[in-house]
């Protein structure tokens, strides 16, 4: 072989070691959660959470000496491209997935990561079935809809007793599910529900259902779903109805909602995701631009705690982390979790009573 293609064959040679390093030096993870759609805005909570997560941690020096790559895909808020969204991170060979941000989606696509042996940590999927079925790599940073269920009904029971109340909800894994948890817990209380309704998503005229609040004699109603019809139900029954009360979940949590609702939304109470009080990376998303309500820093946490737990195991190895995670409590911006058999996160309480008031949602306890 001549010098100039011994220098060639060493440069491949070279260039062939240092591209295997560099494939080497990264941990790709996976954020899902819907880019597109009615619930965009939601997704762009959870990677807005997780991405900064990776950008902190990697300006710390990375996980196990390599950089952190986040790969991100969406799901829509839909069960069947929850699925083809799981299956191009299971292709990229993703040991861990921050996401899905809808129980509906969050549901199924745990189902393919626990064969696939990848880790899920979904910041908002409040839906009890998604730890309920003992999956051993699935755990969520955000509360539960029986807790949030039995917190909206004893709200219910103690500021309206005696009153007419009606459910209203969605169809949807998140709305029907926080509805039925509330239905429950009003059941137990011995409080009947004078009406039960459901809406379809994206349904704009609600002249039927207001028709039915007037005809039940309703005094207030609890709504379980997202911002946009509550938005609407609530402007469009007030015309009508202008004393009917009004409660609504976490999944109302946006600017939306107002937009929709205007004024009709005013003092309307709503039990939320707790809102931490991490000063300094609130303080650093703000400065970004980004306001960090809702899963932006349930994300952020999720990050965290996969992150300290690889640290401890050594490894990036599915079933190492998820004993850890298990077994450990993690410093986070929510303050220091746990995760509990099932799953659940532990060490504080993911929820909080807030009220709208001017555009925007404020502790309860700040309006009294």
């Amino acid at each position: 072989m001549m010098p100039c293609d011994r220098l060639a064959a060493l440069a491949v040679a070279l260039l062939a070691t240092i591209a295997v390093s560099s494939a080497r030096a990264e941990i790709r993870i996976g954020i899902a959660t819907p880019l597109t759609g009615h619930y965009a805005w939601a997704g762009e909570q959870t990677r807005a959470g997780a991405d900064a997560a990776v950008r902190d941690l990697n300006g710390a020096g990375g996980l196990l000496g390599e950089t952190l790559v986040a790969v991100t895909v969406d799901d829509f808020c839909d069960p069947d491209q929850a699925m083809a969204a799981a299956q191009k991170l299971v292709e990229e060979g993703v040991p861990f997935v921050v996401g899905h941000q809808c129980s509906g989606a969050a549901i199924p696509a745990s189902t393919l990561y626990e064969e696939e042996g990848i880790i899920l940590i979904s910041p908002a999927a409040t839906n009890p079935r998604l730890t309920d079925r003992g999956l051993r790599y699935t755990f969520r940073t955000s509360g539960r809809d029986d807790l949030q269920g039995r917190m909206v009904a004893d709200y219910l029971a103690e500021e309206w007793a005696g009153a007419n109340m009606a459910v209203v909800h969605d169809g949807q894994a998140y709305g029907e599910g926080i509805a039925e948890e509330t239905r429950r817990r009003l059941d137990e209380l011995n409080i009947e529900t004078a009406l039960l309704e459901q809406v379809e998503p994206g349904q704009t005229e609600f002249s039927d259902l207001i028709a039915a609040f007037e005809t039940s004699g309703i005094d207030v109603v609890f709504y379980g779903g997202y911002q946009s019809e509550a938005g609407l139900i609530i402007r469009q029954a007030k015309a009508r109805l202008p004393e009917l009360g009004f409660v609504v979940p976490d999944g109302v949590a946006s600017e939306d909602f107002w937009l929709i609702a205007g004024a009709t939304a005013e003092g309307t109470p709503m039990s939320a995701t707790r809102l931490p009080a991490a000063a300094d990376v609130v303080a650093a998303f703000r400065a970004a631009g980004t306001n960090p309500i809702g899963a932006v820093l349930y994300a952020y946490a999720a990050v965290q705690a996969w992150a300290q737990a690889v640290e401890h195991a050594g490894t990036t190895d599915a079933a190492m982390v998820a004993d850890v995670l298990r077994q450990k409590q993690f410093d986070t911006v929510l303050g220091t979790i746990g995760f509990d058999a099932k799953g659940d996160v532990t060490g504080f309480d993911p929820f909080a009573w807030y009220v709208w008031t001017d555009g925007r949602y404020v502790p309860k306890d700040l309006t009294e």
